[in-house]
């Protein structure tokens, strides 16, 4: 089965649309030989003849006439999707995709995401949270989001701003009563808020101090699932939380809640965007990248 060229088609719509081989080379750009080699093998391997023709008129034949009216809405879809595709190289716009940790994906909301969204609001940001660890092009990913102990070996890596840090805290009520803990292994006679893993599994709480490494199976009267939940039950006296220090910075700086055994948590590695070498990426993936690394360099603030 012959294989035709858009070219083709887009001569036989433009003879029709100008009428002459000579305005329909000139629209398309090129000779008017050029133009007519191109109808005329189109006619051979159709078999058919779309046009009549003589010295100083061209018309479309019965045959023409129904296979211009078949093929135009198709080319006129063609030419559009071409246009979006060329106007997303030009202008941002379409649609990101980023997979991110809940945790990180919080922490780069403002500024980055935000301040994205306001000068780029031709522009949707469609951000999954989850737990594992995905792949991101075969998932549809543009871009993923992790702690830089967790970027692929073969990624291109964003470290965004500082290093982080774990905060165990409780609220100031919870140790009205109860002396403030000075090692890890005190926590074994506190009630804990545990955390589920997304694999279902108990989190364990990591502590270092000195070149100590401790592991702990906390015990408590609630197990949960998401750090918003658990901020919650810590301000209300139920127990010792295990965060991420971001997601309860505000908390702590008000005295909702209170901070302990910091000496025994360690700075944790950066967070990086990262994603795979992306030729002729969009408009829209550029400059989230360029905003990404204005905000690496501190060119935004932090939050």
């Amino acid at each position: 089965m012959a294989r035709h060229s858009l070219i083709e088609l887009e001569a036989v719509l433009a003879i029709d649309r100008c009428g002459s081989f000579r305005a329909a080379a000139l629209d398309l750009g090129m000779s008017t030989t050029a133009i007519s080699n191109a109808v005329g093998k189109l006619e051979r391997e159709l078999d058919v003849r779309l046009f009549n023709r003589t010295t100083r008129s061209v018309s479309l034949t019965h045959a023409g006439r129904i296979f211009v009216a078949q093929i135009k809405p198709s080319l006129d879809g063609i030419q559009k999707a071409m246009n979006t595709a060329r106007a997303q190289q030009e202008t941002p716009s379409g649609t990101l995709r980023i997979n991110a940790f809940a945790t990180a994906a919080r922490e780069i909301m403002s500024p980055l995401v935000l301040t994205y969204l306001e000068r780029y609001p031709q522009v949707h940001i469609d951000i999954v949270t989850e737990g594992r660890l995905v792949d991101v092009v075969a998932a549809g990913f543009d871009l993923g989001l992790r702690s830089a102990d967790l970027v692929p070996s073969d990624a291109i890596a964003i470290p965004l701003g500082r290093m982080r840090q774990i905060a165990v805290a409780a609220s100031p009520a919870f140790f009205r009563d109860r002396a403030i803990p000075k090692v890890p292994q005190d926590l074994l006679s506190y009630p804990c808020i545990r955390a589920r893993l997304p694999d279902g599994a108990l989190l364990k709480w990591r502590f270092s101090k000195d070149g100590e490494d401790l592991q702990l199976d906390v015990e408590g009267p609630i197990t949960l699932d998401e750090a918003s939940v658990t901020r919650i039950a810590a301000i209300n006296g139920v127990g010792i939380g295990y965060f991420m220090e971001s997601d309860v910075r505000e908390d702590l700086s008000a005295g909702r809640l209170v901070r302990i055994l910091e000496d025994w948590t360690p700075p944790l590695p950066p967070l990086c965007l990262y994603f795979y070498n992306r030729r002729n990426s969009s408009a829209a993936f550029q400059a989230f990248i360029a905003l990404a690394r204005d905000f690496a360099a501190g060119r935004l603030s932090q939050p």
